[in-house]
């Protein structure tokens, strides 16, 4: 088993003496690396991660705008007030030469206030992807989905339907109930 923390996202190319672009390898690495140094809490190590050009998308229900590196910082630190003992596990990813697609599992206890939301002391675990696209080994552009759905239950949160929402349920539920109904006929 290889030690994924100590091998550069850029390798010398012994033949030629020249830097080759990162592999696929490499960047799975790179991505993994910018995870563990999150998990880590080691600012420096996961801003140097980046690109100077950094882009994120976070879902656009939590943040509609691109996020630039300053702004992900204070993405990520709503979260950290909120579950200051986040971890994140990649349980999968898959590279190429360009891109990092990344399964997460993220866990963590609800212990300050998160989007609102006083601390429930309760334990939450929700899954997200997250899809890096890389230069020169680091994260230029990142793109992360969460189940939220997930997440708000475990808070005790319920996802209530908008009002347009509403009346269809109830109409098709109306609908259910007069079908069943026995038939009367003589």
């Amino acid at each position: 088993m290889s030690d994924e923390t100590s091998q550069p996202a850029a390798t010398l190319d012994e033949s030629s003496g020249q830097n080759r672009a990162p592999s696929a390898e490499d960047n799975r690495i790179a991505a993994r690396q910018w995870i563990d140094a999150f998990n880590a809490r080691d600012d420096d190590r996961e801003a140097d991660a980046r690109t100077a050009d950094y882009v994120a998308h976070a879902p656009a229900s939590i943040e509609p705008s691109p996020l630039d590196s300053n702004a992900w910082v204070q993405f990520l630190s709503v979260f950290l007030e909120g579950f200051s003992d986040l971890h994140l596990e990649v349980e999968g990813a898959a590279a190429d030469e360009q891109m990092v697609a990344q399964r997460i599992l993220f866990t963590g206890t609800h212990t300050g206030v998160f989007q609102g939301l006083p601390p429930t002391n309760r334990r939450v675990s929700f899954s997200g992807i997250e899809i890096n696209r890389m230069v020169d080994g680091k994260v230029a552009e990142h793109w992360v989905q969460l189940d939220q759905v997930t997440l708000f239950r475990q808070l005790g949160l319920l996802v209530v339907p908008g009002p347009r929402l509403v009346t269809r349920l109830l109409t098709h539920q109306a609908r259910k109930l007069f079908r069943k109904r026995p038939s009367t006929a003589h």
